[in-house]
């Protein structure tokens, strides 16, 4: 599918004479090509074999009288011009039609749909995901895939319908809110404290062990923040994974910097310096705009933002469960 003067088609026009129409079927295909930029794994997301996906694409074109993609081996398949032009409207013609069908759908059912939830790794697993499992009893015919991943997911690509992220997005058709801001204490096990001493004063952090994030892999800045505090500090551990450092913290060896949405609801780790070591950080929520039309995304917003509200007390480190709507 190289984009060559000689290969590219000058245009098709039926025996009739009208203009071409092109299958919406069709789009489908091309809308998990331009996502994912690889025919395998379209094929995977759509549950067709690759030579489906590959003969829609040409059969788009055909009708189009135009290249969508241009090949190559390193980047896959890239948006031509004119590709990326249709995938402008073939995204907006995507969401008006689940926009119908929810309406129609909610004249006589209760809402449902699929949604996708990209967000960080600590706050997907320990707040978006028992908060989701609530939410779905008042909507049972909602289904979600949960990503929580240390990196940001790509919108654009579709790799979410709704992101969750501790940077708001400087660019791009999308709906942003600040969902909540949270809080980041050191945090240790009384098995450390029983061993190392206690730790009253920024003074008693002197010679101790850390653990952190590895610096030139963090895919955020918002995430350098103990050298800041700490100057110079002894860093035994690094992991681009906060779980992972949750962990290694359980194991009394070392401090650690952690959400306290996610700490303080275990009782084996004790807050440290907690008017003197504070970091605050925010979560934005994000969508595209014509996603945040559907039903199912607006109540879905809402219903995180009123859990964030409620749980403002353990974002902010001084309550220890969560409390679900």
């Amino acid at each position: 599918m190289a984009r060559t003067a000689a290969t590219r088609p000058s245009g098709i026009v039926s025996a009739s004479g009208t203009e071409p129409r092109p299958d919406w079927d069709d789009l489908r295909y091309f809308l998990e090509v331009a996502r994912t930029q690889r025919v395998s794994a379209a094929a995977q997301r759509l549950g067709v074999d690759h030579t489906t996906v590959s003969r829609r694409v040409r059969a788009l074109e055909q009708s189009l009288g135009t290249l969508l993609f241009d090949k190559s081996r390193n980047a896959g398949f890239a948006l031509t011009p004119e590709g990326q032009q249709l995938l402008v409207h073939a995204e907006q013609m995507e969401t008006a039609l689940q926009s119908a069908c929810e309406q129609v759908a909610g004249l006589g059912q209760t809402l449902s749909g699929h949604v996708r939830i990209g967000s960080t790794e600590a706050f997907g697993t320990y707040f978006v995901t028992p908060v989701l499992s609530r939410f779905q009893r008042e909507y049972p015919a909602i289904d979600f895939d949960v990503l929580p991943v240390p990196r940001f997911v790509s919108l654009s690509k579709r790799e979410a319908d709704l992101a969750i992220t501790i940077e708001r997005p400087q660019r791009g058709p999308y709906v942003c809110s600040k969902l909540c801001d949270y809080r980041l204490q050191l945090y240790a096990t009384p098995g450390y404290l029983a061993q190392y001493g206690d730790v009253t004063t920024f003074a008693d952090l002197g010679g101790r062990r850390f653990i952190s994030y590895v610096d030139e892999l963090s895919f955020s800045n918002e995430l350098r923040y103990l050298e800041d505090i700490v100057p110079g500090c002894d860093v035994v551990l690094r992991s681009t994974s906060v779980i992972a450092q949750y962990q290694a913290a359980l194991q009394g060896e070392a401090l650690a910097i952690l959400p306290c949405f996610m700490a303080a609801q275990d009782a084996r780790l004790v807050p440290l310096l907690v008017n003197d070591v504070v970091v605050t950080r925010s979560f934005w929520i994000y969508c595209h705009e014509e996603l945040r039309k559907l039903k199912r995304i607006t109540v879905l917003w809402d219903y995180l933002r009123d859990a964030a509200q409620r749980n403002d007390a353990l974002l902010q480190g001084t309550a220890g469960q969560l409390q679900l709507i």
